[in-house]
Formats: C-alpha cells, sequence, structure tokens
C-alpha cells in the first residue's frame, strides 16, 4: 500500500473461478487458493505461475480457508466440517463428513483462545440462524440456536474472544446492533442438546436524527465499534457514513461522510481499517485507548482530538489525493502512525502540540517569515514534539521546507535537510518531495543519506539517483562531502584521488590457467586485462553508487526505467560492478569490508538487471566487447572452480562424519585416500 504497486499478481486459467479468498500461510510464507470449489493450490511469493505450483483436489466442495498467525491454516468446508491444512494434505481425497444439512453458511471467523484455534460459523435454514463453535481436535462442533428477532433478522456478523467468552455482535435489518455471549464448552466429545442463545441490545444506529442502515461492522476494541452505513431518509440523496460507536456508554463517538460511496465492506487488520471510497482505498490508522465517561462526553481535559486519515488513489500519485481529517471528541480518535503513513503526493500530518494550536496550523502561519526565523521556528518546534508524534511531526516540517524550496529557487536549506535526513527516522512516505527536489539540485549527498535510510524509495527515483550519480563528473564529487565508510576499506585511494591497482586473487580463477582453444588474445591483452584492474570510478562516485545497490526494489518496475539509461554510463555502471564482482570473488567469505558494503548477491542481482535492459545495445558496443569477454571468462572460471568442489563433496562429508565417530580423548594420525 505503501509503495502503490503490487508486487506479485498470478492468474488462473480460463474455466477456473476463485471460489473463496486467498489467504497467507504465517508459518511457511506460502499462498492457499482453492479454484471450483474443490481444487487445492499452495504457492510462494517467488513462483511466477500457477501451473507449477502445488495442486490437490479435494472430495467437497470448500466454503473458506481461515489463516492464524500462530494456529496454523483451518478450512472450513460448505458442509460444516472443519480440518487443519496439515492433515488435509496428508490425505486430499479423504472423505469429509456432513456435519449440516439442509443449512447455508452466512459468516465464519477464526480466533486463538490461548494456544487452541477456534473456528465459528452461523448458518441459516427457514428463517432461523444457528452458531457452530469447533475446535479442530473435536470431531463435531458445539451447535446453538441464535433467538429469532420480531420483523428482523441479521445482516452481518463479527466476533471476538476475551476470557473464554466468545462475543459476537449481530448487525440487524431493523438498523440495530445485537451482542451474544457464548461461554466456550470444555474440550468434551459429549453431544449436548442445542442451546437458544439470548441477545440484548447493543446500539440502535441513528446519525443527525436518520435511520442508519448499517452495511457492515467491525470491533475496534472491547469498548469501541466502527459500522459503515447508509442514512435512510426519504426523499433524499443516500448519504454513506464511516461511524465509530463507543458500546460501553452506548452512544456515537465520531462520524465522516464518504460522499463517493463505497462497497460496504471494511476491514480491520492491525490498528488499520480498510474499506473503499469510490476508487479509492481508504486506509485510516486508528488507536483506542481506555473508555471513560469524560472522554466519551468530550469533557476529558488531556484528550487531543488531532487525527489524520489518509485517501490514497490507486490512479494517481498527483495532488489529487484526497486528505480528510476525522475531528473527534474523545480517546477513541483515529491517530496517524508516523511508522504506517502512505505516501500522498502533498500530504500534511496534523497532530496535536503542546500548545493550543496544530501543527498544520501552526506550519501555515510560518508561510512568510524569513528563512533564518522558519528554520529557527521548525527546528524548536521539534525539539518540542512529543515522542509519539515526533515523526510526523518532522515529516510535515521536511514539506513545509520542500514547499518553500519549490516555490523559491534561491532558497536551499542544505545542511538542514541533510542533518533531519540523517538524525530522524524518515521515509519517503513522509517527505515524498525530499528526494526530487535534491534531485533538482544535484544534492548528491543528500540523496546518498536518503538511499541508505529509507525503506521504500520507488523504483523511479532509485534509477533517477543512478542517473545523477553516474552523469555527475569526479571533479565536481571531489568538493562535495560524500560519505565514503562503503568503499574506503577495499579501494586504495593515492593523494591525487586515483585509483591504485591491487593484486586480486580470487576463488579458483587463474587468468594463466584460463586457457581457451578459441582464445587469440595476447600475452600483453592478458596483462591489460587482469582481474586486478583498477576501480573505474572514483570513491566519491563509487560510495553513492553503494548506496543505489543497497535500496530495496521491485525488479519488474525497475527494469522499464534502467532501459532508459545511456549506453556509455550503463557501460561504466557494469565495469563498476564486475569490479566489485571481482574483489568481492577475492574473499574466502565472498564479503567486502567496510560498513554498508554492498554483499554478493546484491552486486549479482544489479549485473543481472543491467545486462537485461542493455544487452543488445552492449553486444554492438566495440568498448563493451571487451568487458563482456572478461565477464564471461571470469564467470566460467568460478563454474569450473565451483564444479570441482562439488566432485569432492562426498568426500569431504565423509570425512567430516569419521571425525564425529572418533573419539575425541584418543591420539591418531590417519591417512585418508580420496578415490
Amino acid at each position: 500500500i505503501s509503495d502503490q504497486k503490487p508486487l506479485g499478481c498470478w492468474s488462473v486459467k480460463h474455466g477456473q473461478i476463485l471460489t473463496c479468498p486467498v489467504v497467507c500461510n504465517f508459518e511457511t510464507h506460502e499462498y492457499i487458493a482453492v479454484y471450483n470449489g474443490k481444487v487445492l493450490r499452495i504457492w510462494k511469493n517467488e513462483d511466477i505461475s500457477l501451473d507449477k505450483a502445488f495442486k490437490a483436489t479435494l472430495s467437497a466442495d470448500v466454503y473458506r480457508i481461515h489463516s492464524l498467525p500462530h494456529g496454523g491454516p483451518l478450512v472450513l468446508f460448505r458442509r460444516g466440517a472443519v480440518r487443519t491444512l496439515d492433515v488435509l494434505l496428508e490425505a486430499p481425497q479423504q472423505e469429509i463428513e456432513e456435519v449440516i444439512s439442509g443449512e447455508g453458511i452466512r459468516w465464519s471467523g477464526a480466533f486463538m483462545e490461548g494456544q487452541q484455534p477456534v473456528l465459528i460459523f452461523i448458518t441459516h435454514k427457514q428463517g432461523d440462524f444457528f452458531v457452530y463453535l469447533q475446535k479442530p481436535k473435536l470431531s463435531s462442533p458445539h451447535r446453538y440456536r441464535l433467538e429469532q428477532e420480531k420483523e428482523a433478522k441479521p445482516v452481518y456478523f463479527t466476533a471476538n474472544i476475551i476470557n473464554q467468552t466468545v462475543t459476537l455482535l449481530c448487525l440487524y435489518s431493523n438498523h440495530t446492533v445485537y451482542q451474544v455471549l457464548i461461554p466456550l464448552q470444555q474440550d468434551t466429545e459429549e453431544e449436548k442438546e442445542e442451546g437458544i442463545l439470548s441477545k440484548s441490545l447493543l446500539l440502535r444506529l441513528s446519525l443527525f436524527g436518520s435511520v442508519l442502515k448499517g452495511l457492515s461492522l467491525v470491533v475496534l476494541d472491547k469498548d469501541h465499534v466502527a459500522v459503515l452505513g447508509r442514512l435512510v431518509a426519504p426523499k433524499k440523496e443516500r448519504k454513506e457514513y464511516l461511524t465509530i460507536w463507543n458500546t460501553k456508554f452506548q452512544m456515537l463517538q465520531t462520524s465522516k461522510q464518504l460522499p463517493l460511496g463505497t462497497g460496504g465492506q471494511m476491514w480491520c487488520y492491525e490498528g488499520k481499517l480498510f474499506l473503499f471510497h469510490g476508487r479509492v482505498l481508504n486506509v485510516i490508522m486508528y488507536k483506542c485507548e481506555t473508555s471513560s465517561l469524560a472522554a466519551a462526553v468530550g469533557k476529558l481535559k488531556d484528550s487531543q482530538t488531532s487525527d489524520v486519515s489518509l485517501f490514497v488513489n490507486w490512479s494517481t500519485l498527483k495532488d489529487e489525493e484526497l486528505v480528510v481529517s476525522f475531528q473527534s471528541q474523545e480517546s477513541v480518535a483515529l491517530k496517524a502512525e508516523s511508522t504506517t503513513n502512505l505516501r500522498s503526493g502533498r500530504s500534511t500530518v496534523a497532530e496535536g502540540q503542546p500548545e493550543t494550536l496544530s501543527v498544520a496550523q501552526f506550519l501555515l502561519n510560518l508561510k512568510d517569515v524569513s528563512s533564518c526565523e522558519l528554520e529557527t521556528e521548525l527546528k524548536e518546534m521539534m525539539a518540542k514534539a512529543p515522542s509519539p508524534d515526533l515523526q510526523a511531526t518532522i515529516g510535515s516540517v521536511v514539506t513545509t521546507l520542500t514547499d518553500r524550496c519549490k516555490s523559491n529557487p534561491k532558497y536551499y536549506p542544505r545542511h538542514f535537510l541533510q542533518e533531519i535526513a540523517e538524525t530522524q527516522d524518515l521515509s519517503y512516505s513522509l517527505c515524498p518531495d525530499l528526494m526530487a527536489v535534491a534531485l533538482k539540485k544535484r544534492d548528491v549527498h543528500l540523496l546518498q543519506i536518503c538511499l541508505e535510510r529509507f525503506p521504500d524509495v520507488p523504483e523511479e527515483i532509485i534509477y533517477a539517483c543512478l542517473n545523477t550519480f553516474l552523469s555527475t563528473a569526479e571533479s565536481f564529487l571531489q568538493t562535495t562531502d560524500v560519505a565514503i565508510d562503503s568503499v574506503i576499506c577495499y579501494i586504495d585511494v593515492e593523494l591525487n584521488n586515483t585509483e591504485v591497482k591491487t593484486e586480486i586473487v580470487e576463488n579458483g580463477f587463474s587468468a594463466e590457467k584460463d586457457q581457451d582453444m578459441s582464445d587469440t588474445e595476447t600475452s600483453e591483452e592478458r596483462q591489460s586485462n587482469s582481474v586486478g584492474e583498477s576501480c573505474p570510478v572514483g570513491p566519491q562516485k563509487a560510495a553513492l553508487l553503494n548506496a543505489v545497490l543497497h535500496s530495496a526494489y521491485n525488479e519488474t518496475f525497475l527494469l522499464p526505467h534502467l532501459k532508459n539509461l545511456p549506453a556509455q554510463q550503463a557501460i561504466l555502471f557494469l565495469r563498476y560492478l564486475y569490479y566489485l564482482y571481482v574483489k568481492c570473488s577475492g574473499k574466502v567469505n565472498t564479503t567486502l569490508p567496510g560498513i554498508r558494503s554492498p554483499t554478493i548477491n546484491q552486486i549479482m542481482d544489479w549485473m543481472c538487471l543491467l545486462l537485461d535492459a542493455h544487452f543488445t545495445v552492449m553486444v554492438m558496443l566495440p568498448e563493451a566487447k571487451e568487458l563482456l569477454s572478461n565477464l564471461h571468462k571470469f564467470v566460467r572460471a568460478q563454474v569450473r572452480f565451483y564444479s570441482e568442489l562439488n566432485k569432492i563433496e562426498g568426500s569431504l562429508r565423509e570425512l567430516q562424519r569419521l571425525n564425529h565417530l572418533r573419539e575425541s580423548q584418543s591420539y591418531s594420525i590417519e591417512v585418508l585416500e580420496i578415490i
């Protein structure tokens, strides 16, 4: 969500229909899907095609799969049977019993009670609703009948488990929410008579004097629920609202209109609400504090009411993104958490200050002050910011500075921005304009800091930084304050900042031994092309390129940008990667010394990526021929070396086994002949 891009995409063939939501197995990090009711597919993130993924055909139709963080996936069949995924995979064609007859499942949910998973599902038959509680190690569930409501029926369910008791919330068609308490039975196989569950009225949904027709609800904590609903008003336009209710005092806490309409669905996961608003995915971070009567009626003196939700538009990353502020009067206020802020084109996070002014209002008042005064005020504001809101406040500060930079081209607080980026725990999401301004000002040091510290830099910006670093003259970089900690330990620098050739002995490679029948190079050419050649770039540029190598990226989204890299820059970058590859191979543990030095995997991945983007061009360029030839020989020698190691792998393992069997107290000299 933060990067606004898909991390993976898989499709089924024509005629195959996914019949229940896909879930993730938290224990194995695998995806689980069911199509056409009975066909189970399991695959991992690196799998490209579902056709090659694990497939199992079951003997009965699946209603839904529930995945629990510590309990493993549970499979609920349409006829009410429950199996753990592990048991099901042992014998996919095992017979599945029928638990319900003539009943249709309307809702299901899975929860953890201690170390044991509990599955709850609700069925419907001829106007009656039944609740089933199932523990996987029991062969049959406990069955209850839900008390009927005159002239109304339940339209939505949600539940949670607290202190050995299931709290079931039912949203009824007469605009009410009822609560049903179900004690968890002891683990026993004894058959019990069907019990009738009584319900108690929890909420009557009304807003602005009109009835609120509930569409869905989720539990936020033991005292608060969120209800997505539509106002029922005759001869008036239908308006949909997100409402937060205090169930302890049975009162509306806060509400917000959603003018673009919703699909009626809402989810809650790890302190965030998810719902659709038009063509926008609405993600709202919230924090529920202890409920009290003073807070509920808005009389709590210490309550802070500054809350933010970010509406992320999937179709654009520009200024059309909508930022809406929830104004609340109590502790259930939806508070933006800086660590999960979503990327927005121009988002200002409003956080409460110790003083009466909010951050947004305070920054607005600084709009016309002088640059010197602005920096002084911003430093004081960051020092006063409360620790829970510090990141969001600093993000607002950086946004204010970058906005002034864009409006006033002569203004650029280089050292202030570098200090903030270096000392604060920021992300690209909090200040998306920072790197754009740094690119425009060619502030390579700030770009280096951002690449090393920001975990969510988009691929387009990574490419822009790479292009800037490669195109910047070495003479200019020598005058800049670039951190070279990542290169100083493996690049020998003379006083005139030129590279010194160093002898490198790589694993298994010897230029003298690498002979080939088709190799027509002279000895002079071999010497000039030796793997001990110097680094093709200076230490400053090498440190900047290392920052690019450390950046997280998605190959699918980076490759189109890399194809736009000029050919000469691509060759220079490949030469540097080749130089690093040789350096790594010369180490026993293939690890370069230094702080934040690139790893062998990062070097290899970028080499492959660059060759994929420019292979045709490099084959055609004469200046790239020698580089590709050297790279080919070196890789071939590496493959040959590891092939020789594989031949003696069995002998080495046998040697290791004999060492384990030998008594450590005795002394002996043995000669082992490796055949």
